[in-house]
């Protein structure tokens, strides 16, 4: 089971911009070699910082809007 959430633009306002902890946005793509390369690491945040920061995904081709509002 992943500790990374998977944010999607309908949800992003709530979880994201009035969560009541810290929170990391990894803007990803599966075509993208980093992207994929950094998952590992964006997975061990998750479970190192579980209880005290959030830690979310968002898929920039499913959530095009997302990713054009922050310049990804």
């Amino acid at each position: 089971m992943s500790a990374v959430t998977e944010l999607m633009t309908e949800a992003f306002d709530t979880t994201v911009l009035k969560a009541e902890k810290p929170v990391l946005v990894d803007f990803w793509a599966t075509w993208c070699g980093p992207c994929r390369m950094l998952a590992p690491v964006i997975e061990e945040i998750a479970n190192e910082y579980a209880g005290k920061v959030k830690v979310g995904k968002v898929n920039v081709d499913d959530e095009r809007e997302l990713a054009l509002e922050y310049g990804v």
